[in-house]
């Protein structure tokens, strides 16, 4: 019978609504399950073996109903073999083995040292929930997969991993136990806690665990012992092994990954097997202990996915228990919080500023779940609350962004950490790896989805993506297979009212990962690429047989058509191979269409976009009945080149998914006519943040170097330039040594740490704005050792709206000192004072290459202004000294209007006037005035500008020249017009 006829869970063809998926029946609204809570590690013990006196009956007379087996054992006289295992005890022999497997399944993947500090699972462990099943629930048709079924599902009774092997509900004691679950469940991570658990004496059910993973008993096909097999892999146990049968001693075998195992229970396709010395196939050692005719008084627990759960007949198991994930908010918020507040989780920063910057991400999150969004029905699977933190620590917690640090290589590792090169089905002769068949499915189906720009899908595009192409009973099976396993790893019901019926990615970046993905391989083909592919690949296997035949034919008949003819075929296959060549064209023209989408340019830049999904936007919810903004992708062609990078390349291997450096090689060959070409464009901010992004992600060193030297001015000005953004741009810039020509930082949350990690890249610009970010005197520091760097080439330097002080204002005046580049310094509105005016003035004379200091709007009285233009008189280059908004006197000004260039050598900008005519930098003033506005205290804008009305009020009296009247009236109406929207605030 096929598995399409056995397959009970799955509905038929017309509805995907109705999907078995485990943890969908009765996973939500839960209570909390007892999480493992961290403490200091239990010590390992052996319980004594006492001899009780029992006599074991023989195997025949031993009664099992469904793997529970009946306490039929009368006390009887000891067996000899107690001693015997006494002395093993005594000798530490398990005792090594539970240090030994503490070691091993305490040790966490690379991916957890790679992204992230490593916690082991004492530290950061939260039980999923699970829940008692059985046979008839298994193949119990599901209803409609919705957000509100599953919240009125009957709730089945909870059960905690350490209690799997209590007497069932008719009070038979349980052998054998299936735990299932889908894919991202938590299986493996779960059988990994039981076994630490174990080790440090968590789990005294039980005296001696014994591990075997499915899939290395899959990959062997030599006959082995069950003896030869345990001390093979478990060299500490060589000892106990003889004794194993003969003992009283309670010992529980772990089958993790039983779907990997192709299992026959009929007694024609599996022998009987009972001696554990007789060498079998691997899989009937799993057969007979299951059927309890090995070893009948060991305990086993088996875990695998639901599509494999019948391949275990019911009479041979005695519960049946599902996974089901976080299915409680409590949980996953503990979960969070214990991950994100761990010590060694935003590095090395201070203490205090990293403590509460975790405990906002906490909050943040723990909000944005309240609000059940859809990252709620996402955190349903504990590995995706992994790719949650993981992501957050990417983007707040990174100080430097070495090669393996890129988004596309969390994404691509998180699914080598679930998949791992699992085939779909180990029956199916295909054997295609699971990667590969969502790649092609739901690949198609998020690439149809970015294309159209949506994210909800109906199940009419399910039916269209994954049904229509369905040709064999193989691809019906896989396609089943899929459905009960997989589905919900990938798309999960929607929880937007009205929305109910329709189905979404349950991480939407996720959407475009694979969307990338599937272009990428090549799976993106029209019909006559697909025919021309296959008919290509069936002449070419035949062309050299069919070769040798005609040569022969052409040698006996006069037929010389023939070789011709059959050349002429020859030819195809290679014609063919040039046409497919293109595709790599398309593939580059589709990235950067999308790359540099116009439509695009001013949303958030793709990491703030990452960000907000996550946590959240603050502020009031959305109307259900307000239109929704239209869906951004720009995610899309960043994993595109994320995915073409060597690193991603190699694990997307791994899973199935091959793609050839000659195909990587060529995209980016074909990216070079099209993506820097657009990239020389001027780009608004946050788009230019979205390509310097790109380009960390491909991780072509020499494809950026080409792009980056092409850009001569940077303008990413109010960009949040968090320490990820600030790594990122010093990392692709670092590509080249070219001079930038400027970079404008303009409002980007800098601080000194932001300045250290760009410090190689500011040493390389020419002209660098730093306004309004805050920079205090340890940003200060910073910026004097860049200017004293022997390869600064900075010559003009802003710095307005930034609260320097007395303390950077040293810094600073030591930096001028010794600078030999900087040509223009703006300090303008920094709170220099007096004294930080007069620290400068001290140095300035040292400095031979300023020609422009501004000094407005820093409350300077007359001292420290005549001091500054005393120095300014004397320097050789300074020729220009803002001094506009300060608390300058009548007295001074009219000292500082006595200043002629041509006699001193320096104009100062104090006022709109210049004696009895109109400075000539009226305009210049205003306009700086205008434009800070926001930044400066109202009231005391006002103030200056009533004083400079004044003044211009009373030079213009002061005048009989006609023309110098009208130009002292146009200056006053614009005055007035400022005064006039300030007060009524529209300016």
């Amino acid at each position: 019978m096929s598995r399409a006829m056995q397959c009970r869970s799955c509905l038929p063809w017309g509805s995907w609504a109705q999907l078995c998926l485990a943890g969908s029946r009765g996973t939500r609204g839960v209570s909390v399950c007892a999480a493992a809570v961290p403490g200091p590690a239990g010590r390992c013990f052996l319980r004594k073996i006492l001899c009780t006196g029992s006599i074991s009956l023989p195997r025949g007379c031993v009664r099992y109903q469904g793997g529970s087996q009946e306490n039929s054992a009368q006390p009887g006289s000891s067996r000899p073999g107690q001693s015997q295992l006494r002395n093993v005890a005594s000798s530490g022999a398990i005792k090594k083995h539970q240090k030994s497997l503490s070691a091993w399944f305490s040790h966490q993947p690379n991916e957890e040292r790679q992204f992230g500090p490593s916690f082991s699972l004492d530290a950061v462990h939260v039980d999923p929930v699970i829940r008692e099943s059985s046979l008839e629930e298994i193949l119990k048709p599901s209803p409609d997969l919705t957000i509100q079924n599953q919240l009125q599902q009957p709730r089945r009774k909870v059960i905690s991993l350490h209690n799997l092997f209590d007497a069932d509900a008719c009070g038979r004691q349980v052998k054998n136990v299936v735990l299932y679950g889908t894919v991202g469940t938590g299986k493996s991570t779960l059988i990994k806690k039981m076994v630490v658990d174990w080790c440090h004496g968590r789990l005294p059910r039980f005296e001696l665990v014994i591990p075997f993973s499915c899939e290395d008993l899959s990959h062997s096909h030599a006959h082995v012992s069950l003896r030869r097999l345990i001390t093979k892999k478990y060299q500490h146990l060589r000892d106990v092994v003889p004794v194993l049968e003969a003992s009283n001693l309670r010992v529980l075998f772990i089958l993790n990954g039983l779907e990997r195992l192709n299992l026959d229970f009929r007694l024609a396709g599996t022998e009987l097997c009972c001696d554990p010395s007789e060498p079998v196939p691997p899989s009937a050692i799993v057969v007979n202990l299951l059927r309890k005719y090995l070893l009948p008084e060991a305990s086993i627990i088996v875990t695998t996915r639901p599509s494999a759960v019948r391949r275990i007949p019911g009479k041979y198991v005695g519960r049946y228990a599902e996974i089901c994930g976080f299915s409680d908010t409590n949980l996953q918020k503990l979960y969070f919080q214990m991950r994100l507040s761990q010590p060694g989780c935003s590095g090395e920063e201070s203490q205090d500023g990293s403590s509460a910057e975790q405990e906002n991400l906490v909050e943040m999150l723990s909000r944005n779940l309240e609000r059940h969004n859809q990252i709620t029905a996402a955190c349903f699977l504990p590995s995706y609350c992994w790719l949650v933190c993981t992501t957050l620590h990417f983007l707040y917690f990174t100080r430097t962004v070495p090669p393996s640090q890129t988004l596309t290589g969390i994404y691509t590792s998180f699914l080598r950490l679930n998949f791992s090169g699992e085939v779909l089905d180990s029956t199916d002769p295909t054997h295609i790896s699971m990667m590969k068949y969502v790649a092609k499915t739901v690949g198609k189906l998020a690439y149809e989805g970015v294309m159209s720009r949506k994210t909800c899908f109906s199940e009419e595009d399910l039916q269209q993506c994954f049904e229509v192409e369905m040709k064999t009973e193989s691809e019906l099976n896989l396609l089943e297979v899929f459905r009960s396993d997989v589905f919900r790893f990938f798309l999960s019901p929607c929880v937007q009212p009205g929305k109910e019926h329709t189905f979404v990615f349950t991480i939407p970046a996720m959407q475009e990962y694979l969307a990338a993905l599937y272009v990428v391989l090549g799976e993106k083909k029209t019909l006559a690429q697909r025919v021309g592919k296959e008919l290509s690949e069936v002449i070419g296997k035949v062309s050299e047989d069919v070769a040798v035949v005609v040569n022969i034919i052409s040698k006996v008949l006069p037929l010389r058509f023939l070789p011709v003819l059959f050349n002429l075929l020859k030819i195809f296959p290679r014609y063919f191979s040039r046409v497919s060549g293109k595709d790599r064209d398309t593939i580059a023209h589709t990235m950067a269409e999308e790359l540099f989408k116009e439509e695009d340019y001013y949303n958030d830049d793709v990491l703030d976009q990452i960000n907000s999904s996550i946590l959240g936007v603050e502020g009031p919810m959305r109307h259900p009945d307000e239109a929704a903004d239209d869906e951004v992708f720009e995610l899309f062609p960043i994993f595109m080149g994320g995915i073409l990078s060597r690193r991603n390349r190699a694990i997307l291997e791994q899973l199935g998914c091959s793609i050839k450096n000659l195909a990587a090689f060529e995209i980016a060959k074909a990216m070079k006519k099209t993506v820097i070409r657009k990239g020389r464009r001027g780009l608004p901010p946050s788009e230019l943040m979205d390509y310097l992004f790109f380009l960390h992600e491909f991780q072509n060193e020499r494809f950026t170097a080409e792009a980056i030297r092409s850009l001569r001015a940077v303008n990413l000005s109010s960009v949040k330039m968090t320490p990820l953004k600030c790594s990122v741009l010093a990392s692709v810039m670092s590509t080249t040594c070219h001079e930038v020509e400027e970079l404008n930082l303009t409002s980007c949350n800098l601080d000194s740490g932001s300045l250290r990690t760009l410090f190689p890249v500011l040493l390389r610009c020419k002209a660098l704005h730093l306004q309004l970010n805050s920079l205090g005197s340890d940003a200060c520091k910073e910026i004097r050792d860049l200017l004293l760097h022997d390869k600064c080439v900075v010559s003009s330097l802003r710095l307005a709206n930034n609260p320097v002080g007395e303390q950077g204002a040293r810094y600073l005046a030591e930096a001028l000192a010794g600078n030999r580049s900087l040509s223009q310094l703006s300090l303008l509105h920094t709170a220099l004072g007096d004294a930080g005016t007069e620290a400068i003035a001290q140095h300035l004379a040292e400095n031979q290459h300023l020609q422009e200091l501004n000094l407005g709007y820093n409350s300077l009285t007359d001292t420290a202004a005549l001091r500054v233009v005393e120095v300014a008189k004397r320097h050789e280059t300074l020729d220009k000294v803002h001094l506009y908004f300060n608390d300058i006197s009548e007295d001074g000004k009219r000292a500082l209007d006595s200043l002629r260039m041509d006699r001193d050598g320096v104009r100062a900008l104090v006022f709109l006037t210049a004696g009895t005519d109109v400075s000539d930098y009226w305009s210049h003033i205003l306009n700086v005035v205008q434009r800070n506005l926001p930044f400066w205290d109202r009231e005391r804008v006002r103030q200056h500008l009533t004083l400079l009305l004044q003044d211009l009020e009373s030079s213009r009296s002061q005048t009989a020249n006609p023309w110098r009247k009208a130009k002292f009236l146009r200056v006053e109406s614009e005055v007035k017009k400022m005064l006039g929207k300030l007060q009524d605030g529209s300016l």
